[in-house]
């Protein structure tokens, strides 16, 4: 081998080298600094429920701005008539929308999408719930308000930047990258034995949702945590990579960005390896995974994650999932119908999953989007609209109910701001506080969490917010 050719080999293996350390590891060791500086916060006097028993949110965002007044609507005769003539070509016909029937009913009618029978029979089984007409709001608002400028409402209405960060940060009244789940981790990551390791596990790299003054996410993908590239490989090649990399990581550099540096590195090396080991060590599922479904291989991942909650030392997590593509513009009725056959699927599986692991009672799966969309035709699809519906599932759940209001669908009605766009009639905080208090948060800290929340809840009342989880 010439000195040409060895020069030019010791600097590939020194640029693949430095290329692992890459933003993946960094991410995580960031991270990981964070999930420890988090230890120091003892708040385990302030929070409820923790008598050694677990809990996971699964927070499902439906990136784009699901139109989900044609994932829930009207049934009945009457109202379906309203909900045809507002929604003109966009319609979903009568008869192929699928009954549900909730065990509290207004004497109207409602079913679901034609594409999410395994959903209809989830709620059905009472392990699902929908929340009606559900938007960001910094206060009551009522189409008078908001005509005459007398409330405030949240900054970048109908923007899709602005409305997908309010609905995970909880605050419709300023721009910032902290989220609620973030700040109830902040809260209870010191009751988890395990503070190498974030308890907030996301499948869609970094989030706003997660992301707390103390604590990020701990980013992973389907197959599980990323670390550093060939590392503990068995080849030539990665047997170097490996020894070169431990001979670094155990050194001590007299500069301290150095040093920092490589303990940062090395704290997120380990926990990787910690990760992966009980994440490798978890039996294959007998429920059958679907083909071509990443949200439920993401899924797959988080059920993965909570069969190994013994092992990794957590009591308490959150996890986030997502599937985009539903800025629905044009081809609503098509393109809709795929996206919610996918979701149908996917928490199908789940639920699956949860049953197999005896956890389906302390796991609850909530969605989030944007925002909905407008009740009126463009064309062929519909545009950036405000509340909308969402659904909640798990053991958990008081299911097989429609909480909220759902809205009159008549053109010009009381909620209708404009062109079939719905003022919400309940805030995005009642549903975050009532999912952070079955969490474990007390009332008393949903302010910190919520800053908005006194505005819709009296947080001294020693009821529910809305009532979809059983606080039991």
């Amino acid at each position: 081998m010439s000195k040409e050719k060895h020069n030019i080999s010791r600097r590939k293996f020194l640029g693949d080298s430095c290329a692992a350390l890459g933003y993946t590891t960094l991410f995580s060791s960031l991270i990981n600094l964070k999930a420890m500086a988090a230890s120091a916060m003892d708040n385990s006097s302030l929070i409820t429920n923790l008598g050694g028993d677990y809990k996971a949110l699964v927070c499902l965002m439906l990136g784009g701005g699901n139109d989900s007044f044609n994932m829930l609507m009207p049934k009945g005769t009457n109202e379906y008539n309203e909900y045809a003539t507002t929604r003109s070509n966009l319609a979903i016909p009568q008869n192929d929308i699928l009954q549900i029937n909730p065990n509290t009913s207004d004497g109207r009618v409602f079913g679901v999408h034609p594409s999410m029978p395994d959903m209809q029979q989830l709620f059905e089984s009472g392990n699902l719930a929908f929340l009606s007409n559900v938007g960001t709001l910094i206060e009551p608002s009522t189409k008078t308000d908001i005509q005459n400028n007398g409330v405030k409402t949240p900054l970048g209405l109908f923007s899709h930047a602005d409305q997908i960060q309010q609905w995970q940060t909880g605050r419709p009244h300023e721009r910032t990258n902290i989220g609620w789940g973030g700040k109830i981790a902040d809260l209870v990551q010191s009751m988890n034995s395990n503070q190498n390791i974030s308890m907030n596990i996301s499948l869609r790299g970094s989030n706003i949702f997660q992301r707390g003054d103390q604590i990020i996410p701990y980013a992973i993908g389907n197959q599980g945590s990323v670390g550093i590239n060939g590392y503990g490989g068995t080849n030539l090649f990665n047997s170097l990579r490996t020894e070169a990399l431990n001979s670094m990581l155990e050194r001590d550099y007299q500069d301290i960005f150095k040093n920092t540096y490589k303990n940062t590195i090395k704290s997120s090396n380990e926990a990787n390896l910690e990760f992966q080991s009980a994440i490798d060590g978890v039996l294959d599922f007998s429920t059958p995974l679907p083909e071509y479904n990443n949200l439920a291989k993401q899924l797959r991942m988080v059920a993965k994650t909570i069969a190994s909650r013994d092992t990794l030392g957590f009591s308490r997590q959150t996890f986030f999932v997502q599937l985009g593509g539903w800025d629905h513009h044009d081809e609503l009725l098509i393109n809709q119908a795929g996206k919610l056959a996918q979701v149908n699927e996917a928490l199908k599986y789940f639920n699956d999953l949860m049953t197999e692991l005896n956890t389906n009672d302390c796991v609850t799966t909530f969605s989030v989007s944007d925002f909905a969309r407008t009740l009126t035709s463009n064309g062929n699809g519909t545009d950036h609209a405000w509340g909308g519906n969402a659904f909640m599932m798990g053991g958990a759940v008081n299911g097989k109910e429609l909480y909220g209001e759902y809205p009159v669908l008549a053109l010009n009605s009381d909620v209708d701001f404009q062109d079939g766009v719905m003022i919400p009639t309940t805030a995005a905080d009642l549903y975050m506080a009532e999912l952070a208090l079955w969490f474990g948060v007390p009332a008393s800290e949903l302010s910190i969490i919520l800053p908005n929340i006194s505005n819709f809840y009296d947080t001294n009342s020693g009821v529910p917010p809305i009532g979809f989880m059983n606080m039991t």
